[in-house]
């Protein structure tokens, strides 16, 4: 499998297949929404659309990084999300990186959104794919974010090599500069779990998709592939 990891800013043309990597915490915060039973996120270019969404559909529940604001339900924390009744509703998900980094790759056949809760549901779909190409997009710090390239780099090569040990990965995650800013309080609208639900390997067993749905970009989860057969996501 052939790899390529580029920061946001790197994505010249839309790849055949995209992972798009945010661990702390765009894409943990998804899973965990998916966990608390929300249908589908909405993923959302800039607050001001996550608003108008909101506007035209009150009841969608909209998030956003940083401190609680008008007119957002939520923060994006996956510790103050374990406490949400999201069964069956429709999330809008505006971020700094993560929705950014979806959104440049929105016509990319295949689009994987990833953290390291969903790391081997990622892997498996990729698998599947063959001799695929894969681009991770690492959204963090303009491309150079550790827990996101510890990720990114985790989930290629347990693509490729299923046995492969996350402990050193995990590591890289725990020391970057994101979850020191998390464990410090330097960042708005934390729970003290944060970093540790962030580096929760497989927590979840599905993968995350998103394709373009009426002119949003909209992400859903998707059933892993079973190793034997092929199976549509």
């Amino acid at each position: 499998m052939d790899t390529r990891f580029v920061g946001i800013a790197e994505v010249a043309e839309a790849p055949s297949v995209a992972v798009v990597v945010d661990v702390m915490r765009a894409f943990t915060v998804a899973a965990w929404v998916f966990a608390q039973g929300a249908e589908k996120i909405v993923l959302a270019g800039s607050l001001d659309e996550a608003l108008a969404l909101k506007a035209r559909h009150p009841e969608w529940v909209t998030l956003k990084d940083g401190p609680r604001a008008p007119g957002f339900d939520l923060v994006n924390s996956p510790g103050l999300l374990r406490s949400a009744d999201l069964g069956g509703r429709t999330v809008v998900q505006k971020t700094t990186a993560g929705t950014v980094g979806a959104l440049a790759v929105k016509k990319a056949s295949l689009v994987l959104c990833a953290s390291f809760v969903v790391a081997e549901a990622t892997a498996q779909v990729l698998r599947t794919r063959g001799g695929d190409g894969v681009t991770f997009v690492v959204t963090g710090d303009d491309g150079r974010a550790d827990e996101d390239l510890a990720c990114a780099h985790y989930i290629a090569r347990r693509a490729v090599a299923p046995g492969t040990d996350a402990a050193g990965f995990l590591r890289r995650a725990a020391g970057s500069r994101a979850a020191a800013e998390l464990a410090e309080g330097v960042r708005q609208g934390v729970h003290p779990d944060d970093v540790e639900l962030c580096l929760e390997l497989d927590r979840f067993p599905f993968a995350m998709a998103a394709a373009l749905e009426d002119s949003l970009m909209v992400l859903r989860p998707c059933a892993v592939p079973s190793p034997v057969g092929d199976v549509s996501i």
